[in-house]
C-alpha cells in the first residue's frame, strides 16, 4: 500500500518535547516551512514564549502543558490539537530524559519514572494518534514518527535504564508498523535513531555520578535530527539514523558485540563525564527546569551529516556519484597535452 503525506506547508503537526533540544529545533524549523503547530511539554513558560515567538513571525501554534507519562495528558494533546485546527497529520514521539549511573545504583522509582516518559509517552501518543488516523477521513495518510536512538540498537555503559527504554520504543514501533499494515491503514511509523545531538540532555538527566555528564564527542546539531523529522513527516519512512556515527555504532553492536563491549568498557565509562561537579539543580526528570535551549555544551559538534543526507536522498546522491565517476573517468582518458591546453 502505497502511503502519500502532506506537504509540510499544508500540516497540522503534533511535537511533544517541543521546549527544548530536538523538539525545539524542529517546531522552529517546521514553522518556516509553513506547518501549524500543537507544542506540548512540561514546561509551561517555555512554552508559552516559544508559541509567543511563533506567533509573532507570523505562524500559527499552540500549546498544551502535559506529561507525556500521564495517559489523560496525552489525550489533552489530541483534543487541543483538533479544537485549535480541526485536524492534525503527524504526531512526533519525541519527549525523552535520560539517567546517568551504574545500573546498581539507579533506584527504580527512578527507573519507572524514565520508562514513564521515554518508553511509555511514546506508546500514548502513538496510539492516540494512531486511533484517530484510523478512523478519519482523508486522501492522505498520518505519520507517527517516534525518536529512538543509536541506543535503540546498541547499549552505552552508564545509560543502562535510557537504552533499555530506547529498545523497547524500538520494538513498540516495529511491531506497531506491521500490525497497522497488516490492515492497510494509511499510517506511516517511523523510528528516528539519533547519534549523540548537542543538546541539553546531559543536563537535564537524572545524575548518580560525581561529575556532571557529558555527550562524547563528536556529536551533532539538533538540526540534523530535525531534518529527519521533517523529512519523514512528508515522506513515508521505516527507520532512518540521524547521523552517520549513529549507523556506525549500531553495525559495530550487530557484528562485534563483544569488541564493542571491551571497546566501550574502555572508553565511555570516562567520555560520558565532564570534569565539572556535578549540578543537580537542573535535572528534569521530575519536572521541568531550563527551557528554550536547543543546544547544549559540546565543543566539536557536526553541522550536518552526508551519511543521513545521502539516505533520505538517494537519488540525488547516486546521480552525484555518477557524475563525479564520468568527471574521474575523462579526466584519466584525457590525452596530458590537452590537459595542459
Amino acid at each position: 500500500m502505497k502511503l502519500r503525506l502532506k506537504p509540510l506547508k499544508n500540516q497540522v503537526i503534533v511535537i511533544t518535547g517541543a521546549s527544548s533540544g530536538i523538539g525545539l529545533t524542529t517546531a522552529r524549523m517546521a514553522a518556516k516551512q509553513g506547518a501549524r503547530l500543537v507544542l506540548a511539554a512540561r514546561n509551561e513558560e517555555a512554552l508559552w514564549h516559544l508559541t509567543r515567538e511563533l506567533q509573532q513571525d507570523g505562524h500559527e501554534a499552540t500549546y498544551v502543558v502535559a506529561d507525556v507519562g500521564n495517559e489523560c495528558d496525552v489525550c489533552d494533546i489530541a483534543r487541543v490539537a483538533l479544537e485549535s485546527f480541526g485536524d492534525f497529520d503527524t504526531w512526533i514521539n519525541n519527549a525523552g530524559i535520560g539517567i546517568y549511573g551504574k545500573a546498581l545504583e539507579i533506584s527504580m522509582e527512578d527507573a519507572q519514572r524514565l520508562f514513564d516518559t521515554n518508553f511509555w509517552g511514546v506508546v500514548y501518543g502513538s496510539l492516540e494518534a494512531a486511533r484517530y488516523f484510523k478512523e478519519r477521513e482523508s486522501e492522505y495518510a498520518g505519520a507517527i514518527i517516534n525518536v529512538g536512538s543509536e541506543v535503540s540498537d546498541r547499549a552505552v555503559p552508564l545509560l543502562s535504564m535510557y537504552s533499555a527504554s530506547k529498545h523497547a520504543v524500538k520494538g513498540f514501533t516495529d511491531a506497531l508498523r506491521m500490525e497497522l499494515e497488516e490492515e492497510k491503514l494509511p499510517i506511516s511509523v517511523t523510528l528516528v535513531k539519533p547519534s549523540a545531538i548537542n543538546t541539553p540532555f546531559p543536563e537535564h538527566a537524572q545524575n548518580y555520578m560525581d561529575e556532571e555528564p557529558a555527550l562524547p564527542t563528536p556529536t551533532y546539531a539538533p538540526e540534523v535530527v530535525a531534518e529527519v523529522l521533517l523529512h519523514c513527516a512528508e515522506v513515508p519512512e521505516r527507520d532512518v539514523f540521524a547521523g552517520g556515527s549513529a549507523k556506525l555504532h549500531s553495525l559495530e553492536g550487530k557484528y562485534m558485540p563483544r569488541l564493542t563491549d571491551f571497546a566501550m568498557e574502555g572508553s565511555l565509562m570516562e567520555k560520558q563525564k565532564s570534569g565539572r561537579p556535578a549540578n543537580p539543580t537542573d535535572d528534569a526528570l521530575y519536572g521541568p527546569t531550563t527551557g528554550l535551549r536547543e543546544r547544549g555544551t559540546s565543543s566539536r559538534v557536526r553541522e550536518s551529516s552526508l551519511y543521513t543526507k545521502a539516505t533520505l536522498h538517494p537519488w540525488l546522491t547516486g546521480s552525484l556519484l555518477v557524475g563525479a565517476g564520468i568527471a574521474v573517468a575523462g579526466l584519466m582518458t584525457t590525452k596530458p597535452s590537452e590537459r595542459c591546453h
